[in-house]
């Protein structure tokens, strides 16, 4: 990474604040700014033949449907998978025009805003989507490329609430965050998404100081549950409970995902017991390492940046 000049970081932080960002300040192959001032470049990798294949036959599906907008969304899903996020607001962008009462497409631009640190965007674009969806009826979010159980853990209304708890979460406000995780468990079906919320959710309670109700609500998280995707954000919250060795889980030959998620994860859990060095090192470590569109890289750049 390197540092943008002073006034294309300046263009980018105004940008922050009007009604879609302007990133035509920055150089073609960087997607953003990190809160800490460095350049965040694109990571446009080949994807794996399997994913690129599935994608492309559900955008002719959806076209041969004449579902627009949703062959639209695997097309920004796609740009997402490939790093290309500054493009896939710009399609999403696009298509809200059309279809400004879809709140598919608010979900998945607030979830691109999110990776591009522009968090205010980002929560009003998911505050809109959960406005659209109240009364309706939930559906499943097919995965790009699907797990080993084909079986999809989440759905639109818990994703909604997921990544608009996550974006108050990285602005510090933990009361709202609060509020949308226990929306997120309450549209929960499955041991991975409740997983997936609980972990905020107790988080967002932890540094919010309510340490007493935080230990109520993990509670019923056992060793020996059906968890398909979030065996990282399951072991954390053992570790939580006292029942998981933290060091097991800082393993580097683990993927780099669960790299972040976990470094962020244990960092919170030395900073919230009172060791905030020790918390420090492992988030500069997160950081470091350089995967920078994950969630744990996010949280942990945002915990550094407050310093």
């Amino acid at each position: 990474m390197k540092y943008l000049s002073v006034v294309i970081f300046a263009g980018l932080i105004l940008a922050c604040s009007a009604p879609a960002p302007n990133f035509t300040t920055l150089p073609e192959d960087v997607q953003t700014v990190s809160l800490l001032g460095d350049t965040l470049q694109t990571n446009s990798a080949m994807l794996p033949q399997e994913l690129a294949e599935r994608i492309d036959s559900l955008i002719l599906l959806e076209r041969s449907r004449d579902a627009e907008t949703e062959a639209v969304i695997w097309e920004a899903r796609y740009l997402g998978y490939n790093g290309e996020y500054r493009k896939a607001v710009d399609l999403l962008s696009k298509r809200i025009e059309q279809d400004s009462k879809n709140p598919a497409l608010y979900r998945h631009r607030g979830h691109r805003y999110i990776s591009l640190r522009v968090f205010d965007l980002a929560i009003k674009d998911l505050e809109k989507a959960a406005e659209l969806i109240k009364g309706t009826e939930d559906v499943v979010e097919q995965d790009g490329l699907p797990n080993e159980m084909n079986s999809p853990t989440s759905s639109l209304h818990t994703n909604i609430w997921y990544h608009l708890g996550l974006a108050y979460y990285l602005t510090g406000d933990f009361e709202n965050a609060q509020k949308a995780y226990a929306e997120c468990i309450n549209a929960s079906t499955n041991d991975d998404m409740m997983t997936a919320a609980l972990y905020w959710y107790y988080m967002s309670l932890r540094r919010d100081g309510q340490d007493e109700f935080a230990g109520k609500i993990i509670d019923p998280v056992r060793s020996e549950m059906n968890i398909i995707e979030n065996d990282s954000y399951h072991k954390l919250l053992l570790v939580f409970k006292g029942e998981f060795d933290p060091n097991a889980l800082l393993d580097t030959n683990t993927d780099a995902l669960s790299n972040a998620t976990v470094g962020y994860g244990i960092g919170n859990w030395h900073y919230i017991n009172g060791r905030k060095d020790r918390a420090m090192e492992i988030w500069r470590n997160v950081y470091d390492a350089g995967n920078w569109s994950a969630f744990g890289f996010i949280a942990s750049e945002a915990e550094l940046a407050k310093e």
